[in-house]
């Protein structure tokens, strides 16, 4: 009874998200508002009902509230909206998708997460730390899509601490709210949980240690309370290690496939680590 009182309000404010056919702006400003932070003051522990994995992708159209991410390789999903908009994540060109994609985001950890030569057929090329010296700032509306980011901060030369290097973006679309960790090296405060809100889909790194250990990365997963989540970074015993941080509260299960379809209504009510092919 308790979780039907909370998903009713929230497939309510779910629905005038569909309807809306972008963010809309706040009052006054150009700043595109965010259903993600907004629902999460509002319901942060609300979760959905069911959950049924894909075990093949249709050709044709997305269904209207359906997204589909691809594993591309290392830390690059590719993320297609019902509005035909396509993402790569922490793109290098060293793992390409197959299509050439709209929209491109960049962490410069490594050069396997970032390029500065990219595929000028790209439109929207969004790197994850400044180029003028302050923290990249991104609100974008593209398309279905509402794309935003978090800086964190990356050790640089020495082992120092370089502020606001990395980013978080978060894919606002089709009533979901998806984020990928980039290459994080720290652990989240208060005020970064705050300004990221409600994430259903996470990406989250795990390799032992290049960007945080298991343990670490576990608690910023347990944190975060995402209801699909989709290793990346690291294959073998690093995926091993970070899975054994999760006791009975959390599904963990291995793909067939590279791709999954998810929406709103398919999302599981108990949190699910799900390894796609390749991973």
């Amino acid at each position: 009874m308790m979780l039907r009182s909370l998903l009713l309000p929230f497939a309510a404010i779910s629905l005038l998200h569909f309807l809306a056919p972008m963010p809309a702006l706040a009052q006054g400003s150009a700043r595109p508002v965010s259903q993600c932070q907004a629902i999460a003051e509002t319901l942060p522990d609300v979760a959905f009902a069911s959950f049924k994995p894909q075990s093949a992708f249709n050709a044709q159209a997305l269904a209207s509230d359906e997204v589909k991410i691809t594993y591309i390789g290392h830390s690059t999903f590719l993320i297609e909206t019902p509005g035909g908009v396509s993402i790569a994540t922490d793109y290098s060109g060293w793992y390409v998708p197959p299509k050439t994609p709209d929209v491109v985001t960049m962490n410069k950890a490594h050069s396997s997460h970032y390029t500065l030569t990219p595929d000028p057929a790209i439109k929207h090329v969004l790197h994850g730390w400044g180029d003028d010296g302050d923290p990249a700032d991104h609100d974008v509306v593209i398309g279905d899509t509402y794309i935003r980011n978090v800086t964190t901060d990356i050790r640089a030369g020495g082992g120092m601490m370089e502020p606001d290097g990395n980013s978080i973006f978060i894919f606002e679309v089709a009533g979901l709210c998806i984020g990928h960790l980039g290459h994080l090296h720290h652990e989240l405060d208060e005020s970064d949980y705050a300004e990221i809100g409600r994430l259903d889909v996470l990406m989250v790194p795990v390799d032992g240690g290049l960007t945080m250990g298991a343990e670490s990365m576990s608690r910023v997963v347990t944190r975060l309370r995402s209801a699909l989540i989709l290793p990346m970074h690291r294959r073998g015993p690093p995926v091993t290690n970070f899975l054994q941080m999760f006791g009975d509260t959390f599904d963990k299960s291995f793909a067939v496939e590279a791709s999954i379809s998810v929406s709103v209504r398919s999302l599981p009510s108990k949190p699910l680590i799900y390894i796609l092919q390749g991973v």
